[in-house]
């Protein structure tokens, strides 16, 4: 009997589809990754695995059967026998997984003693080998820390921990390395792969990323609109796609190899004015012996019409050098010169949208900030702002909820035309978003540059998407910059031992080539 079968499975939210006609099934000690884009319906089916769609209101058909248990049939004592100790669920966001008020070794303790009768100190223990095993350095006493004292990556591991405590027979993994940097999200996928082997669990993974795929699993599914489009031996599927849309979903990846079209000339000149200056800039945060130098000794220059990609690991600075080129945070030491008008384009544009207001009067604000108050001026503008980045003008009054995370940046961007920039700072701006959708937001931010002459600064923790989109790049590693460069020589001659660590962790859309670069990662740790 499969580890996991899955027969005609369909999941409905009200009127939407979500899941239709679904089967798959999954081997013991197998690895599945489940890919596609945003409302693919992938996530949907992993929670239907575990039964996590009971009482919500959605309406579930079909079979699905996990570890022996019919999981659709099973009562309410059966499904919580199955998770946790059968089958365990690693979610995307750590930090709104793990409960804020308590030590991380007491939640994987208390997850332990539900599915065995043993005594909180034999509970604490099995939290402390868990954690240990998923390399959280000095186990015994960050088993005491709390979830904020911990890392992006370092949650991650714990959550894993959590989910191996009762040494389940399937792990599924939802987008379990979407908010980590290229060195974290390679640690992390290596240790998937280190426990499949050790341990013989399943693991069904689901991501919007080809490569984090390639990297982690045997087989593909790829999910559109509720449907299963393709399915097959990772190698096979990525490297001869028989459907339309997988090659699309390829096509949309960036690579790390040289583009296929030459930069267009003009792009990034050193003769180009000079909109921004940063001279030997610093800034602290605290103060005394908790004094922290997030930027430490940044000097750079944004010419018009250039795209200057900043890259490196989460705690290097990049976020805090864009919100200085701003004016969101003054430097602490140093000087930033701007000859240009200056916009920035958030991570996430939910919370840099206000939810009570229409997505409109959000794009409005800088035009009323400048002064304009005649309101047919106004919603003149801001349709026009609307249709320019591929929104319905007649969205106007819609609220962000109401958009997908694609539309979402969009109105984002539209909101940081409005006040007429020569230069926007985007920072992590198609992070969060599935490769097609990252696709479509980095080609209209080019589109636009070529219209209205914009220079960008595009911070990322993706290389291959600063590859995609920069005509020069900036590698910060705490608070500095250690290399600079044309983005082609930086990538293909990269001279600095840190810009080498991050290019070698990328995903590689190759699993031969991912095995490749796994097992050196692994001799270097070793060494």
């Amino acid at each position: 009997m499969s580890l996991v079968e899955v027969t005609d499975l369909s999941i409905s939210f009200g009127d939407v589809q979500a899941v239709r006609g679904l089967s798959f099934s999954l081997e013991a000690g197998g690895a599945l990754g489940v890919v596609g884009e945003s409302g693919s319906g992938k996530s949907a089916s992993a929670y239907a695995l575990l039964g996590l769609h009971r009482g919500t209101g959605a309406k579930v058909g079909g079979s699905v059967r996990v570890a022996g248990v019919d999981v659709q049939a099973a009562g309410d004592a059966e499904l919580r026998g199955l998770r946790g100790a059968k089958a365990a669920m690693v979610f995307q966001d750590p930090l709104s997984s793990l409960d804020p008020y308590y030590a991380v070794g007491d939640q994987i303790a208390q997850v332990y003693r539900v599915h065995h009768r043993v005594s909180r100190r034999a509970a604490r223990a099995r939290a402390v080998q868990v954690l240990d095993r998923v390399g959280i350095p000095d186990a015994v006493r960050r088993s005491r820390s709390r979830p904020h004292e911990f890392s992006g990556g370092m949650r991650q591991r714990a959550l894993i921990a959590m989910a191996l405590a009762c040494e389940p027979q399937l792990l599924i993994a939802d987008e379990p390395t979407t908010a980590l940097d290229v060195t974290v999200q390679a640690q992390i996928l290596d240790l998937l792969h280190d426990l499949r082997r050790e341990t013989g669990m399943g693991l069904l993974l689901v991501t919007h990323d080809v490569g984090v795929a390639a990297e982690s699993v045997d087989d593909v599914l790829v999910m559109r609109a509720g449907l299963a489009v393709e399915r097959g031996p990772v190698a096979d599927v990525l490297g001869a796609p028989r459907e339309p849309y997988t090659k699309a979903l390829l096509a949309a990846v960036p690579r790390i190899a040289p583009q296929a079209a030459p930069r267009a000339p003009e792009r990034g000149a050193d003769d180009g004015e000079v909109l921004a200056e940063v001279e030997d800039v610093r800034h602290v945060f605290g103060r005394g012996g908790s004094a922290l130098a997030a930027v430490d000794g940044v000097s750079l220059t944004v010419r018009r019409g250039e795209t200057l990609g900043i890259v490196g690991e989460s705690g290097s600075g990049k976020t805090t050098l864009g919100r200085m080129l701003v004016g969101l945070l003054e430097p602490t030491s140093g000087r930033i010169g701007r000859t240009a008008r200056v916009q920035m384009v958030f991570q996430d544009p939910v919370s840099s949208l206000n939810p009570r207001r229409s997505v409109g009067e959000s794009v409005a604000d800088p035009l009323r900030a400048r002064g304009e108050r005649d309101e047919g001026v106004i919603r003149a503008r801001v349709r026009d702002l609307l249709e320019r980045v591929g929104l319905d003008p007649d969205q106007y009054h819609r609220y962000p909820h109401e958009f997908s995370g694609g539309q979402r940046q969009r109105v984002g961007i539209a909101r940081a035309l409005a006040a007429e920039p020569e230069l926007i700072v985007c920072d992590e701006a198609v992070s969060a978003l599935d490769v097609t959708t990252q696709a479509q937001v980095t080609a209209l931010l080019a589109e636009l540059q070529r219209e209205l002459g914009l220079a960008l600064v595009f911070i990322a923790h993706d290389l291959a998407v600063v590859r995609q989109v920069s005509d020069r790049v900036a590698v910060m590693r705490r608070g500095r910059i250690v290399e600079e460069g044309p983005v082609e020589q930086v990538y293909a001659e990269p001279r600095d031992p840190y810009t080498k660590q991050l290019l070698a962790a990328v995903p590689a859309l190759d699993p031969a080539l991912a095995a490749v670069r796994r097992a050196a990662r692994k001799e270097l740790a070793a060494a």
